[in-house]
Order: structure tokens, then C-alpha cells, then sequence
């Protein structure tokens, strides 16, 4: 059984998968100047549409379930970011898949598969219905304490603190939180590359 991090996993969950994938940027390199990475270092991400019925306009990683015919969560990965935003899979070097995550909010439980973009392609949002935008983010960037935050939900008397990540990006959509926040705050974290933060800076969610 996959190591789920403690976080139990019920019976009736679906299966999914994201890719997290890196690259060389293709524009300018980030002006924060981290340890651990080098400043053109940049991860794939998309902006949701407002329109959907969950999590809308929030900042994600190409993903989605699993479909009967695909080989796996990594199968799920590719295609899912193959139908999303017009990468071709065969430029993907797959570098392996996370642990099982399970996203409460959902029901899926989700499976991150880390990769690395070999030979790129152009990307952009293949429907508008699903995806507002497709962009790249430098690493750097996430890892500058000046753009790391918590955001904070507070409902019916009880509060959720969870990671966020300040960009600046001509997508208008300037804060990746939630569910994603955490992949890459963990992921980070795992790495080593996590430079200390004010863990007590809130972030407001729009």
C-alpha cells in the first residue's frame, strides 16, 4: 500500500493525477536569486476557469481522473496535460510519481508525477471551458520568501491555514493556493530547497 503521508484514504475515492512539471524558462529568469535552483528553472501550471463548478479560477496543475484506457496515473498525467495544454508527451521525461494524496474537497485522491521537459513545446489554454490561461512560473519565484504566505478560511467558528504563493503574472491571477500550494510547499520542502518564510504572513484570497 502507497504511503498516503497519514492521511487516510476512503473507499469510495476516485483516481487522479497531476504533473508537476519543470523546465528551462521560456522568458525572462526571475530576478530572486534562490540557493537552491538557478533562476530559469520554471514549473508548468494553468489558471482554471472561473466558470467551473470546482475549485474555479484557482491556479492547478494540468490533471485530472484517471480514464479506463490510460496506463496508470502517469498516463493519466500526460494525457491530462497532452488535453489541457497542447504539450507532446513524447518531450516529457517522466521522473517518477509521488505518493497518493487524498483531496477531501473532491473525493479523488491524487497522484503527483514529477517530470522534466526535455524538448518543449508551445502550450496554451486548448479549451477556454476548462482552462483561463496556461502559464510557466519560475521556481525561484515560489521560493522567494517575499511571495510566500498563508491563506486562511475561516467558516462556521473553526479556520484552515494552508500555504500560499504570491506571482506576478499577466494572468491576473497573482495567488496559487489551496490544494496545489500544498504539492509544491511539500514538494519544496522534500527537496530541500525552502528558504525560511513568515509563516505568520496572511495572504488574502480574491
Amino acid at each position: 500500500m502507497a504511503d498516503t503521508g497519514g492521511f487516510p484514504i476512503p473507499a469510495d475515492s476516485r483516481a487522479a493525477a497531476v504533473l508537476i512539471l519543470f523546465g528551462v524558462l521560456d522568458h525572462l529568469p526571475s530576478d530572486h536569486h534562490a540557493v537552491a535552483v538557478s533562476r530559469d528553472l520554471d514549473v508548468l501550471l494553468l489558471a482554471r476557469a472561473t466558470t467551473l463548478r470546482t475549485h474555479p479560477g484557482q491556479v492547478a496543475f494540468p490533471g485530472g481522473r484517471l480514464d479506463p484506457g490510460d496506463d496508470g496515473p502517469i498516463g493519466a498525467a500526460l494525457r491530462e496535460a497532452r488535453e489541457e495544454t497542447g504539450l507532446d508527451p513524447a518531450g516529457v521525461d517522466v521522473l517518477g510519481a509521488l505518493d497518493p494524496v487524498p483531496l477531501g474537497t473532491s473525493g479523488h485522491v491524487v497522484t503527483p508525477v514529477l517530470g522534466w521537459w526535455r524538448d518543449q513545446t508551445p502550450v496554451h489554454a486548448v479549451d477556454e471551458a476548462e482552462s483561463a490561461a496556461v502559464f510557466r512560473a519560475p521556481v525561484a519565484d515560489l521560493l522567494d520568501p517575499m511571495n510566500r504566505g498563508v491563506t486562511v478560511v475561516r467558516r462556521d467558528g473553526e479556520e484552515w491555514r494552508s500555504p500560499g504563493f504570491v506571482l506576478d503574472h499577466p494572468t491576473g491571477l497573482p495567488l496559487v493556493w489551496g490544494f496545489t500550494a500544498m504539492l509544491l510547499d511539500g514538494l519544496f520542502t522534500r527537496l530541500g530547497w525552502t528558504e525560511p518564510w513568515d509563516r505568520t504572513r496572511e495572504l488574502p484570497i480574491l
